[in-house]
């Protein structure tokens, strides 16, 4: 799949190099009919920032590495970022990307204040990751109960990436996704099963 028709706009699969996810309340549903669409020869790195308790440890890693085919794993500071791997935030840390002096994308973590009241905050990601991939980042928003995200897919469209969020009509807690759609106009809004059949065409 080369491109995918959304009313007058249209989203460019071959331009994704890395994928960055936000979700809050209803994501561990969403993420759980996304992530396992992504094929085994999958070329992207993707970094999911799902809303947690903060003084507790997460399972996602756990839960989601017998569900994917790709590698899973829960992000660590300045680990070298690896094409074909998924990531999740930790509780109660920022994820964030970075370059060292070859250009070569690692992960970062950071302790920085709550943003929307979160730590790990999905515009933290959105932007920082927009920084380092620019025009090859497909920046995804989906269900929740706060405005974390819609920021970040500002930026993530200023420096020509992609953006989706997902349907309003089908997401368990609507006010993320609407909350997005007041601030901006994404490259498109999908529901789940049109994201889960772009996944598994990259």
């Amino acid at each position: 799949m080369s491109t995918v028709a959304v009313g007058s706009a249209s989203l460019d699969a071959r331009r994704i190099g890395a994928i960055a996810i936000g979700a809050s309340a209803g994501g561990v549903d969403a993420l759980s009919v996304l992530l396992p669409a992504l094929r085994r020869q999958a070329s992207v790195p993707v970094f999911v920032v799902l809303h947690l308790p903060r003084d507790q440890p997460s399972l996602l890693a756990d839960i989601f590495s017998t569900k994917c085919a790709l590698p899973v794993r829960e992000a660590t500071d300045k680990e070298p970022v690896v094409p074909g791997t998924l990531y999740f935030a930790p509780p109660d840390y920022h994820l964030l990307l970075d370059t060292d002096a070859r250009s070569t994308p690692h992960l970062a973590l950071s302790v920085d204040g709550l943003v929307n009241f979160s730590r790990p905050a999905i515009d933290v990601l959105f932007e920082a990751a927009a920084d380092v991939y620019g025009e090859c980042l497909l920046a995804i928003l989906l269900t929740g109960a706060n405005n974390d995200g819609a920021a970040g897919l500002e930026a993530v469209q200023r420096a020509g990436g992609q953006t989706i969020v997902q349907d309003p009509a089908e997401a368990q807690l609507s006010f993320m996704p609407e909350a997005a759609l007041a601030r901006m106009t994404p490259t498109a809004v999908m529901t789940l099963a049109k994201l889960s059949a772009l996944f598994k065409s990259l």
